[in-house]
């Protein structure tokens, strides 16, 4: 009997601790959510910017950026787990307050949600054994790129019938190992992932050096976050705490954290693709 009051003595009295340090939480703006006290969050599996591990966590990128925010607001994490393409739908909806999975921030995309201010840049990588670097270096050679991405009009006009286009990376990747094609061009992000994952195990991924004849790798897309149109306190807050992540080179830190490069949180000045 002894032993059942001790251990009903210790569950409230961690209750209360876990109560106290909830009241003691202060958030740094008055923000409005779908769910009182909770971030909801859209977030498909997306590595390495979305991992969903549970109703209530989520890592990745993204996912490590939306925990900053949540603890600065005092406010718990719920994670609703959908496919990417529904993810900005979810958000539309007002089902969750943002999506996560590193969403370009584009004009387009800005007509239906909107979009914090950017948090980091998906450079274009060439993917190779030799480690070229230059779009130069590629003309001549059998190329492969995932059909859609912001550079394939471009790279058209330079390389003409040696640019081949896959319907996704997994495909592209296949034919650069068995050295079909040359090199690959897809985001660093998605390549880095895919290396740690143990795919392009000989292979060097490049960021691209700057090619006027190719806008992405001089001035690559940005990400944010997708937010439902209205939501203006959530916004500014938000945006406060990417300013601040920025500043502090926290942001740095958790891009290399998943083995992206720290010069990816050099956005510069916040633009749109248009």
């Amino acid at each position: 009997m002894k032993n059942v009051v001790s251990t009903g003595l210790a569950a409230i009295s961690l209750l209360a601790a876990t109560q106290a340090v909830a009241q003691d939480c202060t958030p740094q703006h008055q923000v409005t959510t779908v769910d009182e006290g909770f971030l909801t969050i859209a977030a498909p599996t997306f590595p390495p910017f979305s991992t969903p591990l549970s109703e209530d966590d989520v890592t990745g990128i993204d996912g490590e950026i939306v925990k900053e925010i949540a603890a600065r607001e005092c406010l718990k994490i719920k994670v609703e787990q959908v496919e990417y393409a529904t993810a900005i739908p979810y958000v539309v909806s007002g089902r969750a307050d943002l999506a996560i999975g590193n969403f370009y921030r584009t004009a387009e995309r800005g007509k239906v949600v909107d979009m914090s201010l950017p948090l980091y840049i998906d450079q274009m990588g060439l993917f190779s054994r030799d480690g070229v670097a230059t779009v130069s270096g590629l003309e001549g050679r059998p190329v492969g790129t995932v059909q859609g991405y912001l550079w394939v009009n471009e790279l058209k006009k330079i390389l003409g019938d040696d640019l081949r286009l896959y319907n996704n990376y997994v495909a592209l990747y296949q034919d650069l190992e068995s050295s079909r094609i040359e090199v690959a061009i897809d985001g660093m992000a998605i390549g880095t992932a895919a290396q740690q994952g143990g795919a392009l195990t000989d292979i060097k991924l490049v960021v691209t050096e700057p090619d006027e004849r190719v806008a992405a790798s001089v001035a690559p897309p940005q990400a944010g976050l997708p937010m439902a149109k209205g939501n203006d306190d959530l916004l500014g807050a938000i945006n406060e705490i990417v300013t601040d992540l920025h500043d502090s080179g926290r942001l740095t830190e958790i891009m290399v954290e998943f083995g992206m490069p720290g010069t990816a949180t050099d956005v510069g000045e916040p633009r749109l693709v248009q």
